[in-house]
């Protein structure tokens, strides 16, 4: 368990890396550098001017992914009867990381397109989500079958549940107004220009993603509150406060951002501090939902 548990937190720190190059690349409109897909003007290994290194780096790392990817299946496999929890999060890093693989040509076909740039970047967080699914997973007793729950368990896992999906979704959204330029779409705050329902579609989108950032907040506040004070375990304890001191930097990059008119390494802190972000709370949630299989000696005293 030890071994696939390696691979799997490696599997997910190589596609983290993939997720903040192909950001980074994109921001500093490297995008389209490699016209073509899989290889890069037709090289394997380009011309590396005029920005070219970013996009031929975020392909490196993403094919870098694929054979950790292979020895996750691997082991996983080797250990299905220990743990059959295991199997649907398998399958889902398997097939979500040749989602990925398609939708990366498909950026670049169509251009780094608004709608592909969200499917990609959110396709890429769901595979990083389901591996580290299985690092959690690899932690409890190898003789568990199914985790036990109980009603303060179930309350916690469903705010978080809430908590990871509103992330997600904010996530999502703030790639749609990253890459359709609607960033400074809004330059007032809270509201749009004075207003909170506006008509032009960049300010919707802008107010959409404030919108979503501001429903994950209250989430994380309640979930953390309710984690402090009902779970026991100091993983969960632990990783929901980092979800929520990153929650606290997020909004922070994103006041920053619109009152500094969106420089290009704030924008990229925002995209990275986002995927943490999210990251933390699927750690949380997941050791949340494994928490019935936990060690006695690993969840501390009531």
């Amino acid at each position: 368990m030890r071994n696939l548990r390696r691979f799997a937190i490696a599997a997910a720190i190589v596609g983290f890396g993939a997720v903040l190059l192909g950001s980074w690349t994109r921001i500093n409109g490297a995008g389209m550098t490699c016209p073509d897909w899989p290889l890069c003007h037709g090289k394997l290994i380009p011309s590396m001017s005029d920005g070219t290194i970013w996009e031929w780096s975020h392909r490196l790392f993403a094919f870098s992914t694929a054979p950790l990817v292979a020895v996750v299946a691997y082991l996983a496999f080797r250990s299905r009867v220990q743990l059959p929890m295991l199997r649907p999060w398998v399958v889902a890093v398997a097939a979500l990381f040749l989602v990925q693989v398609l939708l990366g040509a498909a950026t670049v076909k169509l251009g780094n397109s608004p709608i592909s740039v969200v499917l990609h970047w959110g396709t890429a967080m769901a595979f990083i989500a389901s591996l580290v699914a299985i690092a959690v997973i690899t932690t409890i007793p190898e003789n568990a079958r199914e985790p036990r729950s109980t009603n303060a368990t179930t309350s916690v896992s469903l705010l978080l549940l809430a908590t990871t999906i509103a992330a997600f979704a904010t996530m999502c959204v703030g790639a749609y107004v990253s890459s359709s330029g609607a960033g400074l779409a809004c330059l007032t705050l809270p509201t749009c220009a004075g207003h909170v329902f506006v008509a032009q579609p960049a300010q919707q989108v802008q107010m959409l993603h404030r919108t979503l950032a501001a429903i994950t907040f209250l989430l994380s506040v309640i979930a953390t509150i309710v984690v402090f004070l009902r779970e026991p375990s100091p993983r969960i304890r632990a990783t929901a406060a980092v979800g929520f001191a990153l929650l606290c930097t997020q909004v922070l990059l994103g006041l920053m951002n619109v009152a500094l008119r969106l420089p290009t390494d704030l924008r990229e802190a925002h995209a990275a501090n986002a995927a943490l972000l999210f990251i933390a709370y699927c750690c949380a949630l997941s050791f949340s939902l494994v928490r019935g299989l936990e060690r006695p000696h690993e969840l501390g005293a009531r």
